[in-house]
């Protein structure tokens, strides 16, 4: 319990109605949560807007509000508080409800548009391995050293997240690691919390539906860079030309990585199997079990972190020859006929291109490819085309299935997927709309030594169609199949 005029010290108030010096049992945004005693937060979302349900929030049992616009009809022994920015106000309220949890852990952010979860998966249990107890937000799951909280979202709502740091620091943390997608930039859902560092991966075409421009899109990212305090650090993939413009405005200490080019962190691909990868990082080889160019970065990206969090290079590079890839993320599994099949999250242009670069990089001239590949359906329309054009040029066969359909006709994503095929790559090109079947289809024509690419969902187990998620895990579809077909 916190009294309330306590957690408004961070806060700019425009008006206050009431008696601040109140007890507050908790912060919610949601007046379904609100029980006897919470302050309630009314944010204007993007598809509902919380000043509509201040009244069902007070019949719930609020006995604060904190909003943009204070009604006409005031609730008597109500306390409103007006600000200029609920969202914003929701994360600093959290932060201080927690007692700033954020500022007693090093905390580095990853944003990007791929590479988030491999490299603060790779971060936390680099860290971890090193022999500190350490904290993870990720798309795939929460940790708070090792135990673990199922992800509901790319990173968590503000009071949610500083509950989970408050946990992590109460738990003996001194790291955590989180992946900080545009919408959680965008929706203020980090403001209030105190970052030691910020990785900056890559921007390309993703999120369109919700940020409408590439322009919007970029913004977004930039913004957390902007915010970050001058004795933190910014560490930016040199070779993606908007690294730079995500620094234009930091305060804080930058510095950069690169494969391509000179920097202050610089990595070197020598060899690349399906095994993995030998690199060349900052001129000491060291054996990795991640493949692939885009690997190559995330694990630079792991190195210069921990560097800049005041590790040593070669306790840093030993440890990081040990890790394993992440979960759905490049994970590879054979039949007993030596059939390869690849799981992977790819779910972009430009993700699915780095994967299929990675295996085109290393497979032989007489193992086929063949890509199973969907698109999300509510999501950015225009990347269909585009994923099945990149699928039908870099694959020796592809078939279009079933992502997450959602509320869509799944026919009718796949119809938008063709679309940018070209003629002389459909003849290639298969279209199964079960997924399961797609997978299945895969396995029986591949013939010994080809591969299988399953992309998009990598980690999940559901399918998600008109509403109601199903089991669905495209590793253990394919496991079942090896087995049944070749064992």
């Amino acid at each position: 319990m916190k009294i309330l005029s306590d957690i408004l010290k961070s806060v700019k108030i425009t008006k206050v109605i009431g008696n601040i010096e109140m007890p507050v049992t908790a912060i919610e945004f949601d007046s379904r949560k609100v029980q006897s005693g919470c302050l309630f937060v009314a944010i204007k979302g993007t598809l509902t807007n919380g000043h509509d349900y201040i009244e069902k929030a007070i019949e719930n049992g609020a006995k604060a509000i904190i909003c943009e616009i204070i009604p006409e009809e005031i609730a008597k022994d109500i306390v409103f508080v007006q600000v200029s920015n609920s969202s914003e106000t929701l994360g600093k309220l959290a932060s201080a409800f927690y007692d700033f949890p954020s500022s007693k852990l090093k905390l580095v952010g990853v944003t990007g548009t791929n590479g988030k979860t491999t490299t603060v998966t790779i971060l936390y249990n680099l860290i971890r391995k090193l022999g500190y107890k350490t904290g993870l937000l990720s798309t795939v799951r929460n940790y708070i050293d090792d135990q673990i909280i199922e992800a509901t979202h790319t990173t968590p709502d503000a009071v949610q997240m500083n509950k989970l740091m408050k946990q992590m620091v109460d738990y003996g943390c001194e790291y955590c690691f989180m992946e900080v997608s545009s919408h959680a930039i965008h929706q203020e859902r980090i403001a209030g919390l105190d970052f030691t560092g910020a990785l900056f991966t890559n921007i390309t075409h993703d999120h369109l539906d919700y940020h409408k421009t590439f322009a919007e899109y970029i913004k977004a990212k930039k913004k957390f860079f902007d915010d970050l305090k001058p004795e933190s650090f910014a560490l930016i993939n040199k070779d993606d030309k908007n690294g730079s413009v995500m620094v234009q405005n930091t305060k804080a200490k930058v510095k950069n990585y690169s494969v391509r080019s000179a920097s202050d962190f610089k990595a070197k691909i020598i060899e690349s199997h399906f095994e993995g990868s030998m690199l060349n990082i900052d001129n000491i080889d060291v054996w990795t079990y991640f493949v692939g160019r885009f690997n190559a970065y995330n694990v630079l990206a792991v190195y210069a972190s921990a560097i800049m969090l005041g590790f040593y290079k070669n306790e840093i590079l030993t440890a990081l020859s040990e890790m394993k890839p992440v979960e759905g993320r490049f994970e590879t599994l054979r039949s007993q006929n030596g059939i390869t099949a690849i799981v992977d999250y790819a779910h972009t242009p430009d993700a699915l291109l780095n994967v299929l670069n990675a295996i085109n990089e290393i497979r032989n001239d007489d193992q086929e490819l063949i890509t199973v590949v969907g698109a999300g359906g509510d999501r950015d329309k225009t990347k269909r085309p585009e994923m099945a054009k990149i699928a039908s040029e870099h694959s020796d066969k592809v078939i279009l299935t079933s992502d997450n359909p959602r509320s869509e006709d799944p026919n009718a994503i796949i119809e938008e997927m063709k679309a940018g095929i070209d003629i002389v790559n459909k003849k290639k090109v298969l279209s199964i709309v079960d997924r399961k079947e797609g997978i299945r289809t895969a396995c029986l024509l591949a013939k010994r030594g080809d591969i299988v690419l399953v992309a998009g969902k990598g980690h999940e187990t559901y399918q998600e169609i008109k509403g109601v998620k199903y089991d669905f895990n495209d590793r253990e579809i394919i496991e079942t199949n090896f087995n049944e077909l070749y064992n």
